[in-house]
């Protein structure tokens, strides 16, 4: 009997440390695990709330602020002119990064289309009650202007509202025809009647495009095209180079150089006439 008794203490023990090495064991783990996570939430980047849609959006369709929704981005990473409140009161610090100000009932636009779940842009969007269009496009104290333009000036057809070109006049000087830049880096707006940047049908030939340009710059093309005829060059995405003046005319075309025309002045003849009788006579002297 009592070595069945001694037998059950020493399994009971045993059993005993067993289950305080699990333990312990499992502390160690669940430890590790928690001090790993702490770590990681260290380094971990800062998270922010981002404004973004609920579903997609084409340009120009109208939205409230039951489209909108929000989400975490990391801080780092969001592009600039995002929101991080879908709506605040007027005049808080808040308001400054809302979609709307709380109260706010008109619709705000689409200036290009939007996919579900993509943040939602201040350039990409109208202010509240305005819909899409050449005014939402426009910056401020600029103006748009219409270029009249055909396949062979505007780029076969290859523009888009958001491009940016240069601007080429061609013309009589004098009795030589030129061609010279008169603006640079012009921002397009417009195609036609067409300010949606994401259109995705055929190319079609434009026969007209709107520029956002400077009152100044209204006057200046406004003569130039009444002048001459002005040819459009899409700028590239990466440009950088300053152009500074270019303009050719028909001998820098050519590699014609023009030859100084030299007056020969015909040598000087001096005479007196004399008189006899009824006939008069020129005699030819030296003249001082």
């Amino acid at each position: 009997m009592r070595m069945i008794f001694a037998l059950f203490l020493v399994l009971g023990v045993g059993l005993a440390g067993v289950a305080v090495y699990m333990a312990q064991k499992t502390i160690a783990q669940s430890q590790a695990e928690r001090d790993y996570l702490l770590a990681s939430q260290a380094h971990m980047p800062a998270l922010v709330d981002v404004v973004i849609v609920k579903h997609p959006l084409k340009y120009g369709e109208r939205f409230t602020i039951d489209d909108l929704d929000t989400a975490k981005m990391q801080a780092n990473k969001v592009p600039p002119g995002i929101f991080n409140t879908i709506n605040a009161p007027q005049g808080t610090p808040e308001a400054k990064l809302a979609a709307f100000y709380t109260g706010e009932t008109r619709p705000r636009a689409a200036l290009r289309s939007y996919e579900a779940n993509e943040p939602l842009l201040a350039s990409k969007i109208t202010a509240p009650g305005v819909d899409a269009g050449i005014m939402a496009n426009l910056a401020p104290d600029m103006r748009a202007f219409t270029i009249q333009v055909d396949a062979s000036t505007a780029v076969s057809g290859f523009l888009r509202p958001g491009d940016r070109v240069d601007v080429y006049w061609s013309g009589q000087v004098g009795d030589q025809p030129v061609t010279k830049l008169i603006d640079t880096n012009l921002k397009l707006i417009a195609i036609d009647q067409s300010a949606d940047a994401d259109r995705s049908e055929e190319t079609q030939l434009a026969r007209t495009v709107t520029a956002e340009v400077t009152p100044e710059q209204v006057a200046a093309l406004t003569l130039a095209q009444s002048t001459g005829r002005l040819t459009l060059s899409l700028v590239g995405m990466k440009n950088t180079a300053d152009l500074g003046t270019i303009e050719v005319d028909r001998n820098k075309l050519l590699g014609i150089q023009e030859q100084a025309v030299v007056k020969v002045e015909a040598p000087k003849v001096c005479t007196i006439k004399t008189r006899k009788g009824t006939d008069v006579i020129e005699t030819e002297i030296p003249c001082n």
